[in-house]
């Protein structure tokens, strides 16, 4: 803020607020999106907090792959909830302005958790690799202690990516157009409207943002890679079972919006433990009335 505020008295033309263009600016549709979004943050939330309750208060779910997941029912909601809401307001709202500091502290906080949920996929990936592919040294190598530290590692990583993008954010000047074409601040439309030099910038994500999309999605990759070889050598053994916009918007609603929506669906809902556990949370509540 302080920068800031030397930079207006530098420069008359320095832009201290942006105005989002949002999804798209066809008023007939504000309401109709406004409701379907609203419906889907809903659903984000009720199926991942309901997911961090069930395994909360079911103790046979008191298991490193469950700590995992409602680590990762936490993440959706903060990841959802740092974006969804805003996008919601604009579609009510005709001034879509935000501040300069409230545009840096939505992106920080958006790099914050796309990052730590990258790490965090990473993380589960390799569980699941121990407990299919290494079934006797699962539960001595993966262990409660061992699943707390690969949250924090997440959020450590998350953290100092998140750092770094915004901190070199902080060194651009933005002195013509305020108008950012995107309905959160996100950080290439932010490039895109600097007036300054953005080499660092592109270094920043080169190495850092790159590098951690890279590395992550090969740790996934792998592993799954080794899970389906190891499921299709006892699937073999056993026999055969008789069970058989403009882009970056679009892109950007699908991980922001629909990605924490369809997590719970992934991971939790459609296991066998979760379902039972459900089932005796309901029944424990029907009772009880």
């Amino acid at each position: 803020v302080m920068r800031l505020s030397k930079m207006v008295k530098d420069n008359d033309t320095t832009v201290t607020s942006f105005i989002l263009t949002g999804l798209t600016d066809r008023q007939d549709l504000q309401l109709p999106l406004f409701a379907v979004f609203s419906f889907i943050y809903g659903m984000t939330l009720l199926g991942n907090l309901g997911m961090i309750l069930i395994i909360r208060f079911e103790p046979q779910l008191h298991t490193p792959m469950y700590f995992l997941l409602s680590s990762l029912s936490f993440l959706d909601v903060c990841y959802s909830s740092t974006v969804t809401p805003s996008m919601l307001l604009s579609f009510l709202m005709v001034s879509k302005g935000v501040s300069y500091s409230g545009c840096l502290i939505q992106y920080g906080f958006f790099a914050l958790f796309a990052t730590t949920e990258m790490f965090l996929l990473a993380a589960m990936a390799y569980d699941r690799y121990m407990a299919i592919c290494n079934p006797l040294l699962y539960t001595v190598i993966v262990t409660k202690k061992v699943c707390v530290l690969l949250v924090a590692g997440s959020y450590l990583g998350g953290a100092m990516n998140s750092l770094i993008q915004t901190l070199g954010l902080l060194r651009l000047s933005f002195c013509s157009s305020n108008v950012i074409d995107h309905f959160f601040c996100d950080l290439v439309p932010l490039l895109k409207l600097s007036c300054s030099d953005i080499h660092i910038n592109k270094t920043l994500v080169s190495v850092f943002g790159s590098s951690i999309e890279v590395t992550t999605l090969a740790i996934t990759v792998i592993s799954y890679s080794f899970i389906i070889v190891t499921v299709l050598r006892i699937r073999s053994a056993k026999g055969s079972s008789s069970h058989s916009l403009g882009t970056d918007k679009i892109v950007s609603v699908f991980y922001t919006v629909i990605i924490p929506l369809l997590n719970p669906l992934i991971y939790s809902f459609r296991n066998h433990d979760v379902k039972c556990a459900t089932r005796k949370l309901l029944k424990r509540k029907v009772f009880m009335c």
